[in-house]
């Protein structure tokens, strides 16, 4: 009996070492073709300018072509799908902000896949915040007095689109404040802000890196920031919480996902380039002049930030009833 345990002993660790070296072998000959990262968003968004700046860094590291293929549309969940139906292998990746796969499983009702589960975390790119803005028409200069006006008068704000960031913010400031404002969504926080810039939209929910240049400019007005610190291109600004809205704090991440399925050995060997690129102070300069602020993280760090993330919308978009079709 004592002489069949062993043989079963060695068997089963004869497997975990063929197992193994099988990870690291396909992990050497990785990648073997182009590499192909679908940004979320439209070009100009954070996430596709990440990937953009990363470009011929992460080529020389991998030693084949990065192909950028943008996919935006449906709160991310265009590029998220096509990557999820991928073969996991490590070159079909997704770049999208955090919501693709903590907001959107919970208020899309007619997805053909499930984002949290078909996808999995390799690297937080960075963090970033919204901000928002209204165009100099609308008579207020501060938060304060932004709620005393939406009070008393019919309003509407632009966002990127159903469920992103800017909308989440929006929401989050809405239940916090007890003002209501009518949403307008967009494809992509470009448009939204072109909306604004023209007066058609009075006040927007909205990347900062995207609006900050006409906030300088003077062709809108910046009332506060949507994370719990002052951006470090907009350190002017407040918070919300400095804004005078207690407790408020909206932010969120760029991300890089993989198809699930994807080996261990390929996502550890993407997050190592990835972050060892995002480390290099001249892309860390470049990253934090567009409100992106890179801290160090593993895949499983990264996925317990997810879970984290999920957990706190989840209970906003249960408390205020969040759908998008």
């Amino acid at each position: 009996m004592m002489h069949n345990r062993l043989i079963l002993s060695a068997a089963t660790a004869l497997a975990l070492l063929a197992g193994t070296t099988a990870l690291d072998a396909r992990a050497q000959s990785y990648p073997s073709k182009p590499v192909t990262v679908m940004p979320a968003f439209p070009p100009g968004t954070p996430n596709d300018l990440i990937v953009r700046m990363m470009g011929e860094r992460f080529q020389a590291a991998l030693k084949q072509p990065l192909i950028v293929d943008n996919r935006p549309g449906a709160g991310g969940n265009i590029a998220a799908e096509a990557v999820a139906r991928a073969a996991p292998d490590g070159h079909t990746l997704l770049a999208t902000v955090d919501t693709v796969v903590t907001v959107n499983p919970l208020i899309y009702r007619k997805l053909n896949f499930k984002a949290d589960s078909e996808l999995v975390p390799v690297v937080y790119l960075a963090n970033t915040s919204q901000t928002l803005v209204c165009h100099p028409s609308v008579p207020v200069k501060s938060v304060a007095e932004l709620v005393a006006h939406a009070k008393a008068n019919p309003m509407s704000f632009a966002s990127g689109g159903q469920g992103v960031p800017g909308h989440l913010a929006a929401e989050l400031f809405m239940s916090s404040t007890g003002v209501s404002m009518n949403h307008i969504p967009y494809k992509g926080p470009g448009p939204a802000a072109q909306d604004v810039l023209a007066g058609v939209v009075p006040c927007g929910f909205l990347a900062t890196a995207v609006v900050m240049p006409h906030v300088k400019s003077g062709k809108l007005h910046g009332l506060a920031v949507t994370s719990a610190k002052r951006s470090p291109i907009a350190p002017t600004l407040p918070t919300m919480a400095e804004a005078g809205v207690t407790g408020y704090e909206a932010a969120f991440g760029e991300m890089l996902l993989a198809p699930k399925g994807t080996p261990a050995a390929v996502v550890v060997r993407l997050n190592e380039v990835a972050s060892a690129i995002l480390q290099q102070p001249e892309i860390r300069e470049r990253m934090l002049q567009l409100d992106l602020d890179f801290v160090s993280n593993t895949p499983e760090e990264a996925a317990a930030r997810v879970q984290r993330e999920s957990d706190k919308w989840k209970r906003v978009v249960d408390r205020l009833g969040l759908k998008a079709d």
